[in-house]
């Protein structure tokens, strides 16, 4: 396996790289991006991936603060502005489509679950740019009817490598899905809304006094995050922070 180091990070956490590093040697992987030989997720679809702000430097394209869209003027976006999110702040490595997009249709429906490995590694180096002060990591909660068909919460496998290598808690636990929802996939902004709404519930126990990374692969009008966030933050935590791999843009004006 290509570009694994072993040596940062806590003793556990190297010990977790190992053993993801140990597989690969006995089991060659293939790019889930490219289906290139010989790594799980290639320097090339690194590269090829459309990188999106993060916010941090005078040379940074402006974006709003909070959800993290493209604005042309310093300061929250209209929407943020209209309806502020429960969140303080949510950021997305890269655009999604294109090999990222293939990467997650394989963490997702292809069982392939070394991806939240080599893919988690984008938002640990994100969270130490970012600077954010966070106490647990807690991963989007899976529906369980999704989460017994797929076995696993993608989510979850991208939360757990941060949680190892920054020496934070990880707590699943500390966001439950109280009710079933339907798939977000097709519906619009209303919709998605409407469909979360009162879906999760925050563990008070774990939660407060707290500050929240929730942890999803894909961002796409921040429906569940919010939704999140608000149940977050209704248990109590203090602030809730939200990270993504990849994050889908619609409307080109948002560009």
């Amino acid at each position: 396996m290509g570009n694994v180091n072993l040596v940062s990070g806590p003793a556990t956490y190297r010990i977790y790289r190992w053993l993801w590093a140990s597989l690969d040697w006995l089991f060659p992987p293939r790019c889930a991006g490219c289906d290139t030989p010989g790594n799980r997720w290639c320097p090339d679809c690194v590269r090829k991936t459309t990188r999106l702000p993060a916010g941090i430097g005078a040379d940074e394209e402006i974006i709003c603060p909070s959800c993290g869209a493209p604005v042309k003027l310093p300061g929250f976006c209209v929407r943020c502005q209209e309806t502020p999110p429960a969140y303080q702040a949510v950021r997305s490595w890269g655009e999604f489509g294109g090999p990222v997009r293939n990467a997650i249709h394989q963490l997702k429906y292809k069982r392939d679950i070394a991806l939240g490995d080599a893919l988690g590694q984008h938002l640990i180096d994100l969270l130490r740019v970012l600077g954010w002060e966070v106490d647990i990591v807690v991963p989007i909660p899976l529906a369980a009817a999704r989460r017994a068909e797929r076995g696993y919460n993608q989510a979850a496998l991208l939360a757990r490598p941060i949680a190892l290598a920054l020496g934070l808690d990880y707590s699943p636990g500390a966001v439950l899905r109280v009710r079933e929802t339907q798939t977000q996939v097709g519906l619009n902004l209303i919709e998605r809304q409407k469909n979360v709404k009162d879906a999760f519930r925050g563990n008070t126990k774990l939660v407060r006094g707290k500050s929240i990374l929730l942890v999803d692969d894909v961002m796409t009008t921040g429906a569940t995050l919010n939704a999140c966030a608000n149940a977050l933050q209704a248990a109590g935590a203090v602030h809730v922070f939200a990270l993504t791999l990849a994050r889908a843009i619609a409307d080109p004006e948002r560009r």
